[in-house]
């Protein structure tokens, strides 16, 4: 083999191992920016959710507040 042969297997060789490290990291780049945007979402979902549980604990507290007030006016 000459030496221009060898430079462009080399070359050759060179092009496609960049292309498939390209491709991967491109399919790296895809997935994680999917994993951002799951975690962004299960975040807003979390919140949501954290939020109508407070409700509901806000919620149970003043009708036992309520209750209790109500219990004590019939008491006295």
């Amino acid at each position: 083999m000459t030496a221009t042969r060898v430079f462009r297997s080399g070359l050759a060789a060179l092009a496609c191992a960049a292309s498939l490290a390209g491709c991967g990291l491109a399919e790296l780049g895809a997935g994680a920016a999917a994993d951002g945007t799951a975690a962004a979402e299960e975040a807003k979902q979390a919140k949501e959710m954290e939020a109508r549980i407070q409700k509901q604990v806000d919620d149970a507290n003043k009708a036992a507040r309520d209750a209790r007030d109500a219990a004590e006016a019939a008491s006295q």
